[in-house]
């Protein structure tokens, strides 16, 4: 199934990181993800032009957590996002068998589960898990999860 989700978005320096850290939490909270699995790592960092950026993380180890937060994801899809992520599934599960998402950080930050293209978004790196490893049922595994 998944081995583990990294989630991760950068909080860029005009922006209050206090609103970061809710988009994010929005995930985790709704995912029903307990506190002791909630470290997220802030890392300070410069963007592309010199700016300061905070870079918040964290990674889903557990099962339970990951289950819940591909549950969640795929509960509060638009059916608009449904039929997009299904077309674009092939493209989004890469040869090492991660599975890439792209979350608004606005509308996470107003309680909603949306699709972008944004560079200024939450990722989800999603990592399928199967042996041996297959792309064709890492595939229909992601389908099942959020299809």
């Amino acid at each position: 199934m998944i081995h583990h989700i990294i989630l991760r978005v950068i909080a860029h320096a005009t922006e209050d990181i206090s609103r970061v850290h809710t988009a994010l939490d929005f995930f985790l909270s709704g995912a029903g993800i307990r506190e002791e699995s909630k470290l997220v790592e802030e890392i300070q960092a410069e963007g592309h032009h010199g700016n300061p950026i905070t870079i918040l993380s964290v990674q889903l180890k557990k099962k339970a957590d990951c289950l819940g937060f591909a549950h969640f994801v795929r509960e509060k899809f638009s059916d608009e996002d449904v039929a997009r992520l299904r077309e674009e599934m092939p493209e989004r599960l890469d040869d090492n068998q991660v599975f890439h998402l792209r979350f608004d950080k606005q509308a996470a930050y107003l309680q909603q589960v949306k699709l972008t293209n944004s560079s200024d978004a939450i990722t989800a790196k999603v990592k399928i898990e199967t042996y041996p490893k297959n792309r064709e049922k890492a595939g229909a595994i992601v389908e099942e999860l959020f299809g």
